[in-house]
């Protein structure tokens, strides 16, 4: 007769997770799409930061002389380790007596209720992987640094961005009088300036994108000549951004459960973030301590999902019950951490 431990495998859970992701066909993280994922053997994140920069001259040389080597300016290589996450589900003794129940009346009706409801259940613990990526990843393109503190456990990542790509608006966009435009326009002719091109993309919150709705000047470019006063929309004032500064606006609005229990956005509401076209950097998974060492053994079943992300399954004796363990190693990089600008925009 099957058991608990028959049904409840690691490659059946990824399994049923890869399923139900195509099926709700979620939109992504906005980190998923800027921070794309990689997967390398090992803890060690390493990668170039600035390696994009402005171009340079090139040194005169004579006929018959040594070449003169050119040191890369503003170019640096990152090497950290990355942090390792964990977290486990068991079944409960009351829903491991109804499956034992189930299993017994070889009644694969009843039988599939209970695995679908403990599987969806475990396979929280994959989602929570994606959501605390995505913590990662906002903390990082909102303050350029990342800072976990849980556990027992403190790691700080300081990205290394200069002190002018975290800027304050001269008057808050709170303040119907502030001069949005020429904001924007100064911090793109800041990174400009620096030798990092032009930012011509935007992300920010809602409650900014509605101070822009109020504010003077930009309700003035868009009244209908020979209509009057007209309502100016979220719409209007991305598009109208768009045409005068070549920046793209995205509002992201996202948030998640901490570990309090208490319910938090990605995202700072009080920022406008001006990032560069194509990818930040990159997600990268390293090496489990599942994976590198159980895959291969008797002791535990294990499956990876999500790129890096490992499902492992494992029996207990006393007392009798399957354990579910989800960890990864994760870190994102951030090569083009140097072409983007961080403002403070709301009071």
């Amino acid at each position: 007769m099957a058991t608990i431990f028959d049904y409840v495998q690691a490659d059946a859970l990824a399994a049923y997770w890869n399923t139900k992701q195509a099926e709700m066909a979620q939109e992504p993280f906005l980190g998923d799409v800027l921070f794309p994922a990689r997967k390398q053997a090992g803890l060690e994140l390493k990668y170039i930061k600035g390696a994009k920069g402005m171009p340079a001259e090139m040194n005169v040389s004579a006929f018959d002389a040594k070449t003169i080597k050119k040191d890369r300016v503003g170019v640096s290589e990152v090497r950290t380790k990355m942090p390792f996450f964990k977290n486990e589900m068991t079944i409960d003794e009351l829903t491991r007596q109804e499956l034992l129940m189930a299993l017994q009346s070889n009644n694969e009706e009843y039988i599939k209720p209970l695995i679908r409801n403990i599987f969806d259940d475990e396979t929280t613990l994959v989602d929570d992987a994606s959501v605390t990526r995505e913590i990662l990843r906002m903390q990082l393109l909102s303050t350029g640094t990342i800072s976990l503190a849980n556990n027992g456990q403190e790691y700080l990542y300081d990205y290394g961005l200069d002190s002018k790509q975290k800027v304050t608006a001269t008057t808050k966009w709170d303040t119907t009088t502030a001069d949005i435009l020429g904001d924007i326009q100064q911090w793109q002719d800041d990174r400009e300036a620096a030798g990092y091109g032009r930012p011509t993309r935007a992300i920010t919150s809602r409650k900014v994108m509605r101070n822009m709705q109020k504010n003077d000047a930009i309700k003035n470019a868009l009244y209908v000549f020979g209509q009057g006063k007209v309502a100016i929309t979220e719409d209007m004032v991305k598009n109208y951004i768009q045409e005068q500064t070549g920046v793209t606006i995205q509002v992201y609005e996202k948030k998640y459960k901490a570990l309090d229990g208490t319910v938090k956005r990605f995202l700072p509401e009080d920022l406008f973030i001006l990032i560069p076209e194509g990818n930040l950097g990159e997600t990268v998974f390293g090496t489990t301590p599942e994976e590198a060492d159980l895959v291969a053994s008797n002791r535990a079943n294990v499956s990876i999902v999500d790129t890096g992300v490992a499902i492992t399954t494992y029996e207990d004796v006393d007392p009798v019950t399957v354990h579910t363990k989800v960890s990864e190693v994760v870190l994102p990089s951030f090569d083009m951490a140097d072409y983007i600008m961080i403002a403070e925009v709301l009071s």
